[in-house]
């Protein structure tokens, strides 16, 4: 699957990160009390030595909240999260060659082929069914051939061989 499909989501996914004024107004407000640039002498640190101690000190609080974010817009059932579930399931039939079902708007599925395949894995689940239970009477121990068999068997491979 080398189709952008997941590229796309994934760009949709940092967009509207980045479109995120109330993660963009935390992170400022953390930088702003963070402990680094509220020290006396952090105004005679270099911007890398500043940099630095500041990704030390919030970079796990600022991801934190940003991967809280993120699984917001997945976990979204209307927006961004709907259209991922959608394309999953796009791919996935796909990708198994199933025909990919039709959504009603309450999320039911419609189709009378989706029917049909309901009806057909009943018919399929009795058949396992009956299967399973033949197979119930089966002793499943593996047996061991005896010395004499395998002599035997290698022998008559050797024959055919030759």
């Amino acid at each position: 699957m080398n189709d952008g499909t997941i590229d796309t989501l994934r760009l949709k996914i940092i967009n509207q990160l980045k479109a995120n004024e109330d993660l963009k107004s935390t992170t400022i407000k953390m930088v702003e009390q963070s402990k680094v640039l509220n020290t006396p002498g952090a105004e005679k640190q270099t911007k890398r030595e500043l940099f630095d101690a500041l990704r030390q000190e919030l970079e796990t609080p600022v991801l934190e909240k940003a991967s809280k974010s993120v699984w917001e817009l997945i976990l979204d059932g209307n927006g961004l999260g709907r259209e991922i579930n959608e394309t999953v399931e796009k791919v996935f039939c796909r990708l198994s060659g199933r025909e990919p079902p039709l959504f009603a708007p309450n999320g039911e599925l419609q189709s009378e082929k989706g029917k049909e395949k309901k009806a057909e894995k009943g018919k399929g689940k009795e058949k396992e069914k009956e299967y399973q239970n033949e197979n119930d009477n089966v002793d499943p121990t593996p047996k061991k051939r005896k010395l004499d068999e395998k002599t035997k068997a290698k022998d008559s491979a050797e024959e055919v061989a030759n």
